[in-house]
């Protein structure tokens, strides 16, 4: 699947990476589950968990902002981290526009993801 540069191990609650922190690593989780959460308006929410297999941190590869959300890890978790030389060459061969339009997508997903937990916040709050 994709070329692991190195490998992780996280225990039990333990933070990967905080929201609003930089980093353009893309990680797989190998064995265990990793929450992603965002705060909004001070109140932690869940956006997903995620299990073996599954990859986290793209967004802030695709298009170079800030983590979007914290990850944080679910009993042992072993991750492996994508390389990042890997990752350059396989998005390198897509065409300008076509990156454009993956960046698009990203934007339009962090801005949806953004604006749904506002309203459930709100929502929460009447």
């Amino acid at each position: 699947m994709f070329q692991i540069a190195s490998e992780e191990t996280y225990q039990d609650g333990q933070i990967i990476f905080k929201e609003g922190t930089f980093g353009n690593w893309v990680y797989v989780i190998e064995e265990g589950t990793v929450e992603i959460s965002k705060d909004v308006e001070g109140n932690k929410v869940i956006i997903e968990v995620l299990g073996p297999e599954e990859i986290f941190g793209e967004m802030a590869f695709l298009i170079d902002i800030p983590r979007t959300a914290t990850a944080r890890s679910i009993g042992a978790t072993t991750l492996g981290i994508v390389d990042r030389q890997y990752l350059d060459e396989e998005f390198n061969k897509l065409s300008a526009n076509f990156q454009s339009i993956l960046k698009t997508l990203v934007l339009r997903l962090k801005k949806a993801t953004e604006a749904i937990l506002q309203a459930k916040i709100g929502k929460a709050s009447q």
